[in-house]
């Protein structure tokens, strides 16, 4: 198996090729066996543990890789960057998958490129556990992520606010196409360079477009609105904080990408924020739907002179493309909502049942996942039933009422489970995980987690200790970036 690397028939205002900047002493920390398997990888892999570290730290590189760093601009908190590119990040080519599909195998931390603006390109091991552990706790509970393949350490010091032992990680993507890389040549007026990129991201995400003629750049626009929709919809699902929504970490193929200051809602309250630079909660968890129809109106600006030759035109027809946003989230997140409490078919008067019951963890500071766990296993249990009829007050009556009447009330639970999480990647729990992979270099904590996390929606003999939280676990907690 060779890699190939389908951007470089953009061309070289795409990117900048330079290859990863060896590492001191590298060692394989954490291994992703699934993903590897998935990958097809075992095939060019030797199966020691040190021509992996080798490799994945970018000392040795796999055969057909062609390191870059991809261009791209971004609005960072609402203010626009014309420059920003992979700072320290080396995309090494792509492969099919088991499945049939394209990947992309990037090093993060694998050193300075001309994008880094004065940074060090390097990245600390505790946010690359961070990150790998994230990811794959998204992709178990079913949301579409970036994943990561390996964390290698690499004997080198990384210097933040304190000293910090240095990794690579390898990130895993359907692409790295985003927002921001639109905006990189619309800032520069470079129409042709907007279309071979619209082209490429069709051809790669959504080849039902390529027959659509000059349609297929509104169609474009359309069907990375609906991905978007579809993405925080699953963060609010399961009390997901991206807490740094920036239009360069808005992916065209609607994939989660970069965990920097993410974290997990635990008490319910829609003003929940944790990462550190959000000083004015911008990226709050409730407000990740505004946000993301902010970062398409951002996309759609991109494509106005794809979409029509007309400005006022493109605009107009832009604009009816992005009206949708509003109505296609409200439905979704409506039966998805329906659905956590074991309604199929919602209807409209169940808006306000359910605004009912999250005015009511609000008010009573529930945890938002236990919350719904103990719904759902309160139809199999009596004793948690007469627990939360107390808890919740008549809205749990009105909610075994309105079960009853359509008929659902034996299968809801069948309806609740996928739904609502056993297990998250609580943040004090991440947090004991990264303080004892830094501190101690020992991966086994970091595995444990992970293999629990993997199986989010059944109940193991090894789930119960990651269940439960103090109410006020994430009091005065705080998340960085891990620049």
């Amino acid at each position: 198996m060779v890699l190939s690397n389908s951007y470089t028939e953009l061309g070289g205002a795409f990117y900048q090729s330079i290859p990863p900047e060896p590492v001191k002493e590298p060692k394989l920390f954490l291994w992703n066996s699934p993903l590897a398997e998935t990958l097809q990888l075992e095939r060019i892999l030797e199966r020691d543990g040190p021509s992996r570290a080798q490799i994945f730290s970018g000392n040795r590189l796999l055969p057909g890789a062609n390191p870059m760093a991809l261009a791209y601009a971004g609005h960072q908190f609402g203010h626009f960057v014309a420059q920003l590119g992979d700072g320290r990040a080396h995309l090494l080519g792509e492969l099919t998958d088991r499945f049939g599909e394209l990947k992309e195998i990037q090093l993060k931390g694998s050193g300075p490129t001309p994008y880094s603006r004065s940074g060090d390109g390097r990245y600390a091991l505790g946010p690359a556990v961070r990150e790998f552990i994230m990811g794959e706790a998204l992709h178990a509970m079913g949301i579409p992520t970036t994943r990561s393949l390996a964390v290698i350490t690499t004997g080198e010091t990384v210097y933040r606010e304190t000293p910090n032992q240095g990794a690579v990680l390898t990130r895993i993507a359907a692409s790295h196409l985003r927002v921001g890389s639109f905006e990189y040549f619309a800032a520069q007026k470079n129409h042709q360079a907007l279309q071979q990129l619209a082209d490429f991201a069709i051809g790669r995400h959504y080849p039902e477009l390529q027959s659509e003629g000059e349609e297929r750049f509104t169609l474009l626009l359309e069907q990375v609105i609906k991905r978007q929709v579809d993405l925080v919809v699953e963060w609010l699902r399961v009390g997901f904080i991206h807490g740094v929504m920036n239009t360069d970490n808005t992916t065209i193929s609607g994939e989660t990408i970069d965990y920097g200051p993410c974290a997990m809602m635990g008490v319910y309250s829609p003003d929940t924020v944790f990462s550190s630079i959000d000083k004015a909660g911008r990226y709050a968890f409730g407000n990740q739907p505004a946000i993301a129809q902010w970062n398409m109106a951002r996309f759609a600006e991109t494509l106005l002179p794809l979409i029509h030759p007309e400005e006022k035109r493109a605009v107009e027809i832009a604009s009816r493309s992005l009206e949708v946003f509003g109505d296609l989230f409200n439905d979704r997140y409506q039966r998805m909502m329906a659905c956590k409490i074991g309604i199929t078919q919602a209807e409209s008067s169940d808006a306000k049942l359910i605004s009912e019951l999250l005015h009511c963890l609000q008010q009573k500071r529930l945890d938002y996942t236990e919350s719904f766990d103990r719904l759902t296993r309160s139809l199999t249990s009596p004793a948690l039933a007469h627990e939360l009829s107390r808890e919740l007050g008549d809205w749990y009556q009105q909610w075994q009422t309105r079960l009853s009447a359509v008929g659902e009330l034996e299968q809801a639970q069948q309806v609740m489970r996928p739904m609502n999480p056993l297990v998250i990647p609580r943040n004090q729990q991440m947090e004991q995980v990264i303080q004892i992979s830094t501190q101690q270099g020992d991966a086994s904590a970091a595995e444990q987690f992970l293999e629990v996390l993997r199986s989010p929606y059944t109940l193991t003999d090894k789930t119960e200790p990651y269940q439960r939280t103090a109410p006020d676990a994430d009091q005065g907690y705080r998340t960085f970036c891990g620049t």
